[in-house]
């Protein structure tokens, strides 16, 4: 088969488009045959040399995928040869084909095409597990998400207001926050223009966001607090603004507030599952009824995973970027 490879990390050009040899579906994995991949921000780094896949997953970028089930491994049960699936991976899906844990598969959402279904593995678990499982997002809450207008944070807007709460987004510039209004978002923040502290604390009477989930990491925490509501929760999946930052624990106290870091790439098998099969509980009859909704940017052919990634990195897109291997 074909798989993207990286033989040496560096800039968009050292992924390479080569022939690999063909994975094979261990116990209690299938072996998928991808229709597409998506690209994300993890997909950057490991091209970088600065995240590696975990021990045992595939050497391939790739935490995403959607597909047919080709063959079915040792202790499978619930899954057929010819099912339409996407998936949540540890790597591997920028290839022709990958196996995959059966804990983390999804079937394809009713309506929607197997291509476009990529779109959401990786997503949709992301937000689910952090707003929902995590910070406990309700009814009537606040919700501020950082990057509005990227795959995560589409969303995330959606999902939030799926649920019934009120939902702040920051993005850079008119057109995106445009689109992020489309998908729901109540109160638009111009991250270059505008502090998105002052903006929150006006919009809710000076209450602030009762959830934030950001994608910073170091360069936002301190305001995040200041932004946070009287026993909010912040939820912390990115750190595109650095590692190290100095926090107020007072204020922290005095707000009664949570701070949580999560990743999903490196979890057990387990805990995998047990977040795909929430979603596939609570998201995905969203998704089927037409309420939630992947926002796909643009699509690439697979071999040409190069110009994607230079889209992702130019931060010029809205939503999420596809690989395709036909």
């Amino acid at each position: 088969m074909h798989a993207i490879t990286i033989e040496q990390p560096g800039g968009p050009e050292a992924l390479v488009w080569a022939d690999v040899p063909d994975p094979v579906a261990g116990e209690g994995e299938v072996l998928v045959e991808v229709a597409a991949s998506a690209v994300n921000r993890a997909d950057v780094l490991q091209r970088q040399g600065f995240y590696d896949p975990p021990p045992g997953a595939s050497r391939y970028p790739g935490l995403e995928c959607s597909g047919r089930i080709t063959a079915i491994g040792p202790g499978v049960s619930g899954w057929s040869v010819g099912d339409e699936v996407c998936a949540l991976l540890a790597g591997g899906g920028y290839a022709e084909r990958v196996a995959v844990p059966a804990g983390q598969l999804l079937p394809v959402p009713d309506g929607l095409d197997p291509v476009t279904a990529a779109a959401l593995p990786e997503v949709v678990t992301t937000v689910w597990s952090n707003v929902f499982m995590v910070a406990g997002l309700r009814p009537g809450e606040t919700l501020l998400v950082h990057g509005g207008s990227s795959g995560i944070g589409t969303m995330a807007i959606q999902l939030g207001k799926a649920v019934g709460a009120r939902v702040a987004v920051t993005a850079g510039g008119e057109e995106k926050l445009a689109r992020c209004a489309e998908l729901g978002a109540d109160i638009l923040i111009d991250y270059r223009e505008q502090d998105f502290v002052e903006q929150v604390r006006a919009a809710t009477d000076g209450a602030g966001a009762d959830v934030i989930l950001d994608i910073m990491g170091a360069k936002y925490l301190s305001r995040n607090l200041d932004a946070l509501a009287v026993n909010g929760r912040l939820a912390i999946i990115g750190l595109q603004g650095g590692v190290k930052a100095e926090l107020n624990l007072g204020a922290l106290l005095a707000k009664r507030a949570a701070i949580t870091a999560t990743s999903l790439r490196a979890r057990p098998l387990e805990e995998k599952a047990a977040i795909v099969a929430a979603v596939r509980e609570h998201v995905w009859p969203l998704v089927t009824a037409g309420l939630v909704r992947p926002v796909v940017h643009a699509r690439y052919p697979m071999r040409d995973a190069a110009e994607a990634h230079r889209v992702l990195e130019s931060s010029a897109h809205v939503g999420k970027l596809l690989l395709t291997t036909a």
